[in-house]
């Protein structure tokens, strides 16, 4: 077992890492990856927005969407991302996690979290270095403590 998760994210790609200690080296071990978060707004929605005939008033009227479609798609990663952490959790890989995320994802992973789960995050980093080398990761995530 692990004592340390570290997990590197942000809308796109989660890359985790297990560390025995608090400052020990980080070892990657696992890259989630969701390409849906990549994509342009037009390429995640099919059609334009539908059109609604009212009855009581004349005319036509755009049909919102209630939600950004990059929106929709970072909450289902954040969600992903959250699972495997709480089955890592589950299963004793690890007691400890430390989440190094972009701000705006890290809420949204947090959100996405069982509360035993949220109860193990030992740190937080708001910051996003997904796409950083693993040298430049452990220097952030130690001179964060």
């Amino acid at each position: 077992m692990s004592a340390y998760w570290v997990v590197v994210a942000d809308s796109a790609k989660a890359r985790i890492f297990s560390r025995t200690k608090k400052f020990s080296p980080l070892e990657e071990f696992e890259t989630l990856v969701h390409p849906e978060s990549r994509l342009h707004r037009q390429d995640l929605v099919s059609d334009r927005p539908g059109q609604v005939h009212e009855s009581r008033t004349p005319g036509e009227s755009a049909n919102e969407e209630p939600t950004d479609p990059k929106v929709v798609e970072a909450q289902v990663f954040a969600r992903d991302i959250a699972h495997r952490l709480r089955e890592g959790r589950l299963s004793g890989a690890y007691s400890s996690l430390v989440l190094v995320a972009d701000p705006k994802f890290l809420g949204l992973l947090r959100k996405s979290m069982d509360g035993d789960t949220r109860r193990v995050i030992d740190h937080e980093v708001a910051k996003n270095v997904t796409r950083e080398p693993i040298d430049r990761i452990t220097r952030t995530l130690d001179e964060s403590y």
